[in-house]
Parts: C-alpha cells; sequence; structure tokens
C-alpha cells in the first residue's frame, strides 16, 4: 500500500467561537492510501480538547507508516480498527483518517458508495442543522438570518456567555422558521442549565446539547431529570464504553468520527445507542469533505446530524467536495466511497 500524508491549514469564512475560545483556522491532516490502482482518501481533524493537535496527528501516522504500507486487504477494515485502538488509543483522529481512508479504497474498488455497501436508504438521511457560533446578539442574528436564507432549516446556536438570554432572543427573531438546538460546551453549572433549560423552552428549542462539565455526571444527571428539555451529550460521550454511562442521564449521544476513531466504530456506537433507547446525532470538527463526507454516508442511520465543519470554511479552501451540501441537505449519490466528488 502506497501511503501519502500531508497537513492542510483551512480558513474559516469568518472567526469561530465558542465557550472555550475562537478560531480562524483549523489543521486537517490528509492521508491517502493507494493500491496501485485506486486511492482511498480521508482526513483528521483533530482537537486540542480530546489531547489532539496536527502535530500528533502527523507524528502517529508517520509512524504507523510501516504497518499501513503492510496492508494488504483493505477489506479487513474492522480488524484494521480493532489493532490501532491498541496500538494508539489515545489518538482517534489520527486513527479515523485512516479508516476512513480504507473505506474510500474500498467503495472505490467495488464501485459503491458506503451507504449502498452498507445497505442504506439514502433518503433517510437527515439534514445537517448550521452553526451559529458566539458573538453579539445583533451579530448572531445577522448570521441566523444569512443561514436561514441560504435555505438552513436548522440553527445550533452556540451559548455560555453572561448574556445568552439575549443571543437565543436574536437568533430566534432574525430567523423565526428555524429550528433551534443549543449548545454549551459544558458552560452552565447543574442549576444554570435547569433554570437555561427554562427559559429556552419558551423558544421551542429542540434539545440542549453538553449543558454541563463532562467532570460532572451526576451534575447531568440532575439536569436531564429537572430539564423541560432533552439533553444531548457529547463532550460526555467519547467513545462506545461511554454509551451505557450516560444513557440513564441523556436523551440523545453527539457521535463524531474523530472522537471514537473510525467508522466500524461509529457504527458500533450507533448500534449500542439504539439498544439502550438513546436518540443519535451525528457531530463534526471543523473538517475537510474528506472527512465531512465520511460522516454523510453514515447518516441514515441517526436521527440528527450536525455536519457543517466544510461548510463553515472559506470559499475554495477545502480542496474536496462531498455529499454535504449547502442549504444543509446530504446528497447521497453513486459516487463511489465516501462520495467524494
Amino acid at each position: 500500500m502506497n501511503v501519502d500524508v500531508e497537513r492542510v491549514s483551512l480558513e474559516l469564512a469568518e472567526t469561530f467561537t465558542i465557550s472555550r475560545g475562537s478560531q480562524d483556522a483549523a489543521e486537517n491532516v490528509v492521508v491517502r492510501l493507494s493500491d496501485g490502482e485506486y486511492e482511498g482518501v480521508g482526513a483528521a481533524a483533530p482537537s486540542s480538547h480530546y489531547g489532539e493537535t496536527a502535530d500528533t496527528v502527523e507524528a502517529v501516522l508517520e509512524g504507523l507508516r510501516p504497518d499501513l504500507e503492510a496492508i494488504d486487504d483493505p477489506f479487513q477494515v474492522a480488524a484494521i480498527e480493532a489493532d490501532l485502538r491498541e496500538s494508539i488509543r489515545g489518538n482517534p483522529a489520527a486513527r479515523t483518517a485512516v479508516s476512513i481512508a480504507l473505506h474510500d479504497l474500498v467503495g472505490k474498488r467495488t464501485e459503491l458508495p458506503l451507504w449502498r455497501y452498507w445497505g442504506l436508504d439514502p433518503d433517510e438521511a437527515p439534514e445537517t442543522s448550521y452553526t451559529v457560533g458566539i458573538a453579539d446578539p445583533e451579530t448572531m442574528g445577522e448570521k441566523a438570518a444569512r443561514a436561514a436564507d441560504d435555505g438552513y432549516d436548522i440553527l445550533k446556536v452556540k451559548v455560555g456567555t453572561d448574556d445568552d438570554r439575549a443571543r437565543i432572543a436574536a437568533v430566534a427573531d432574525a430567523a423565526p422558521d428555524a429550528t433551534i438546538r443549543v449548545d454549551a460546551n459544558e458552560a452552565w453549572t447543574p442549576k444554570e442549565a435547569v433554570r437555561n433549560a427554562e427559559w429556552l423552552a419558551e423558544y421551542d428549542v429542540e434539545f440542549v446539547e453538553q449543558p454541563v462539565s463532562a467532570e460532572d455526571p451526576e451534575g447531568l444527571r440532575y439536569v436531564y431529570e429537572h430539564s423541560p428539555l432533552p439533553i444531548a451529550v457529547d463532550e460526555s460521550c467519547v467513545e462506545l464504553d461511554d454509551v451505557p454511562r450516560v444513557a440513564d442521564r441523556a436523551d440523545v449521544v453527539v457521535l463524531k468520527l474523530m472522537k471514537c476513531g473510525g467508522l466500524v466504530e461509529a457504527r458500533r456506537m450507533i448500534h449500542t445507542a439504539r439498544a439502550h433507547g438513546l436518540e443519535v446525532m451525528l457531530g463534526c470538527m471543523i473538517e475537510s469533505d474528506a472527512a465531512i463526507s465520511a460522516g454523510g454516508q453514515l447518516a441514515p442511520l441517526c436521527d440528527y446530524v450536525d455536519l457543517d465543519g466544510s461548510l463553515l470554511l472559506a470559499a475554495d479552501a477545502d480542496p474536496y467536495d462531498g455529499p454535504v451540501c449547502p442549504g444543509g441537505a446530504i446528497d447521497l449519490d453513486d459516487v463511489p466511497g465516501i462520495g467524494l466528488r
């Protein structure tokens, strides 16, 4: 197997702010695996919140180069992912890049898109939400209005400020027909979260994502038991073993490829969530379509989708184009593999 690793810096269309900080660009690492006839493409979008950077991803992938070059059967993706979990467990984004590239290669060799290879119905793919990052209320309202004008029916609004109510009011006023989801990124205390959920319910918010710290599971339980709105968990649900741990204190688990380490593991997490009576939202980091497109192939298995990571990039920042379209639709066509165009 021929292996190519390339680091890319992706400029955002505008500064993106959540309760933990801001960014103007995202560092991704693209992996290409070629068998001499077909090439599979994948990407890592590391998050320092989970202990990864572009530097660590590059180092890990270079260390794996001999093992990757020795792969003679890319169809053994489950076994390969299991081996990677054992050897580099703490580097899920790096593992994900390899997993995506292998799946893309398998799809191209079979001339099938992954959704068809897995037997899924493309019409079951939900629309993606579009994220409105933290800014002053007027700016957030303007962003929401632009998103609504561009065809996005679902807005995911970042909160965790000293005046969240004014920001939500501005978004609701600017996009009155949009469905609103709220993401606090661990910013609130349990009692704050319940108080905030009470007034958020006045705006018909669909659910509240990660209201409290992932280090406070009992606080999460308190919010779940007292909130008038459904609770989704992101930072509290990183890998497979976390699913049963949050099953009695959440309604929705947020799955991200860059957290769990690959497409095989992602499907295991989805089925585990179903077994525990949980809904599933498929999320993302700020990612190239070389990663987002793989998530798009999984979308028919999920209740909600938040795959706007490449849609937040500046025009022409991403060399790839995939099935997640401006306006929120996920167009799963017959392009083989992960669907890169």
